[in-house]
């Protein structure tokens, strides 16, 4: 069975073993906006997608961000 592969993984199949937990508070509102989304998309495994979608996010910026040898607006020119 092949493991479901994302980039920021450093290697795919390697067993990653998740030690630190986190925790946050929401609303209710916010609570039934996730609720509402999971049910619509039929996702079962919450703190996965919690994961997923964080870590993507992050994984995203953090390439947006990479530095440059020139900046934005000299590249422009």
């Amino acid at each position: 069975m092949k493991k479901k592969c994302f980039s920021y993984h450093k290697n795919c199949m390697e067993s990653i073993k998740r030690e630190h937990r986190m925790s946050i508070l929401l609303s209710e509102e916010e609570q039934l906006m996730i609720d509402r989304y999971l049910e619509k998309y039929k996702i079962t495994n919450k703190s996965r997608w919690l994961r997923e979608t964080i870590l993507l996010f992050i994984y995203k910026n953090m390439e947006e961000d990479y530095p440059t040898l020139f900046g934005e607006h000299d590249m422009r020119r």
